[in-house]
C-alpha cells in the first residue's frame, strides 16, 4: 500500500486518523485475553471503579490508535519500525460505542546520521471521541526507508 515517500511528508502536516467504532464484545474480548482486571470485564464492578463504567483498557486504546496510525502512515511509506514511544498517555476512558479519531501530526523528520539510507519522522498523535474530547496521546517516531 506504498504511495508516499519520505520527501512527501512535511513538518507541520497533520494526517486524520480514524474513525473506528469501539463496540462492547471487542472490549471485553481484548480484557479477557491481555488485560483481564475486573473493571474491564464486569460493567457493576466498572461503573463503581474511577472509570464510571465499562471502559477499555489503555493497551486496547493504544493498540486502536496504532492501527489508525498504520492506516494513515505507516503503511503508505516503507515504514521499518520504531526504537521508542517517547510518551503515552491515556487521558480518560474509553467506553463501549464510542467512535474514535484523531490527528497525527509531523512534528519533525531527518535523515539518520548512522544509516544513509534511513529517514526518521517524529509525530504526535492524539485520540478523541464524537464530541472532542481527547482520550489518548503519543508522542513517538518511525524509521523510514529512503530510496536510492
Amino acid at each position: 500500500m506504498a504511495g508516499l515517500a519520505f520527501g512527501d511528508i512535511d513538518v507541520g502536516c497533520a494526517l486524520p486518523l480514524g474513525p473506528y467504532e469501539l463496540t462492547r464484545d471487542e472490549l471485553i474480548a481484548f480484557a479477557e485475553e491481555f488485560d483481564p482486571q475486573p473493571f474491564h470485564l464486569d460493567e457493576d464492578v466498572a461503573n463503581s471503579s474511577v472509570l464510571g463504567g465499562l471502559a477499555a483498557s489503555g493497551w486496547h486504546t493504544s493498540s486502536i490508535l496504532m492501527r489508525m496510525i498504520c492506516d494513515a502512515l505507516f503503511l503508505k511509506l516503507e515504514a521499518i519500525g520504531s526504537s521508542s514511544i517517547e510518551e503515552m498517555k491515556w487521558l480518560k476512558p474509553v467506553y463501549a460505542g464510542e467512535v474514535l479519531s484523531g490527528t497525527l501530526t509531523i512534528t519533525d523528520k531527518r535523515r539518520s546520521n548512522s544509516k544513509p539510507n534511513t529517514g526518521i519522522i517524529n509525530f504526535d498523535a492524539t485520540l478523541n471521541n464524537a464530541a472532542g474530547e481527547q482520550k489518548a496521546f503519543m508522542r513517538s517516531m518511525v524509521f523510514v526507508r529512503l530510496q536510492p
